[in-house]
């Protein structure tokens, strides 16, 4: 009897000892956005600042958003982002604009270099996500300001859209990507406008 009282206890005491693992999630996945090329454009300030990005609330979490259609926020439980998203989207904003721009340095505000700038760029990002029809809509407002005061400060409201190349989560990430240079693309055409 005490034997089989024993034995019950060891086995009561494993179960109990290998129950967290059991009910323990996977590992989240994580993903990045991914820097997309476009066109050169000439004649871009020297020195360009980009402000730390506004994020819409509902954005600034690790977990990626699918949707904010249909009065509902759809989260993904475990895929997440690989950084913050705030400094992804400067990282990858940075990279690209000072590819479209030779010539000019592009620098973030939370870097740690702070050159004197010959203009600042300034993004608020409202929406960026899915919709119902499944493409991704990234809404922002875009400012760009000069130093030198014979240029024409910048300012307007943008509404992107991109079509994942497939349904998936992988396939969303991509259409943001493309987005983002999308976004890149305009704040560089704003950097390159015409004196006044």
């Amino acid at each position: 009897m005490t034997v089989i009282t024993r034995r019950t206890t060891v086995s009561g005491l494993l179960a109990i000892a290998l129950l967290p693992a059991a009910c323990a999630s996977p590992s989240p996945v994580l993903y990045t956005l991914d820097q997309v090329p476009g066109v050169t454009r000439p004649h871009g300030p020297h020195v360009v600042m980009l402000r730390d990005i506004g994020l819409a609330p509902y954005l600034d979490r690790q977990q990626i958003v699918r949707s904010s259609s249909n009065y509902r926020i759809d989260v993904e439980a475990n895929n997440w982002w690989g950084e913050s998203f705030g400094a992804m989207m400067i990282r990858v904003l940075t990279a690209e604009i000072d590819q479209r721009l030779p010539g000019t340095s592009v620098y973030s505000e939370s870097g740690a270099i702070s050159p004197l700038p010959d203009a600042t760029v300034e993004i608020n990002i409202q929406r960026f996500d899915t919709d119902s029809d499944g493409k991704v809509r990234l809404t922002a407002q875009l400012a760009v300001t000069f130093a030198n005061v014979d240029r024409a400060s910048v300012s307007r409201s943008l509404q992107l859209v991109a079509v994942p190349p497939k349904p998936d989560l992988t396939g969303q990430v991509a259409a943001m990507s493309i987005a983002v240079g999308q976004l890149s693309d305009a704040v560089a055409a704003a950097l390159t406008s015409r004196h006044r």
